[in-house]
């Protein structure tokens, strides 16, 4: 499948809104998005009538590699992610193709990153909403979060903040999240996958 070259890109950090999720493991994506938005000098502002927060900009450098960007952060609240990227995507004619979705993964160790087109969701809500609204064929920027530990479920897992001893590295990893976006994004998903699924 190729990226429509006209189209522009729509990237997806994937969070719950709100300042009590704004630290949560769930929240991975908004935290990329926001570094993305810091990077293209663009500050979230309400998108119309799509329930979301949008900055529009360029990312990659002048030329032919230099793509025109939406970021957003829907603020529907996780497992209804679908319906506000959906409307993005219409309102912005945006390729599926061109949709990346950036999102916490559990099946990863901590900070390691896997870039991937299409597939499932793995019981992934917000993943499940989007896939339900225009199929599975987008890209996904899957940061690892790692498993729970003992007993704890899933759901207390990933709503809660990261650890004192992940926040030492998590700036590291949320900023090599935004590079592989940037990557992906300007070079494509091979390029970018073999620099980034390490």
């Amino acid at each position: 499948m190729t990226t429509d070259a006209n189209g522009p890109w729509l990237i997806v950090g994937l969070g719950n809104p709100g300042p009590e999720y704004a630290a949560n493991r769930h929240n991975v994506g908004f935290m990329v998005a926001d570094l993305l938005a810091e990077r293209i000098g663009g500050r979230f502002k309400r998108a119309g009538k799509a329930q979301a927060q949008v900055v529009e900009g360029r990312i990659g450098p002048p030329g032919p590699a230099n793509r025109r960007v939406i970021l957003a952060k829907p603020m529907s609240f996780m497992n209804l992610s679908g319906g506000p990227v959906n409307a993005l995507k219409d309102f912005y004619k945006a390729p599926v193709a061109n949709i990346v979705a950036v999102h916490d993964e559990l099946d990863i160790d901590y900070g390691v990153l896997r870039l991937k087109l299409g597939g499932g969701d793995n019981g992934h809500n917000g993943l499940k909403s989007m896939t339900k609204a225009f199929g599975a064929d987008y890209h996904r920027v899957r940061f690892g979060i790692g498993r729970p530990p003992g007993r704890m479920q899933v759901a207390d897992f990933v709503l809660k903040d990261f650890s004192s001893s992940e926040r030492k590295e998590l700036d590291y990893f949320v900023d090599r999240a935004a590079d592989a976006v940037e990557a992906l994004v300007t070079e494509g998903l091979e390029r970018a996958q073999s620099t980034y699924n390490s």
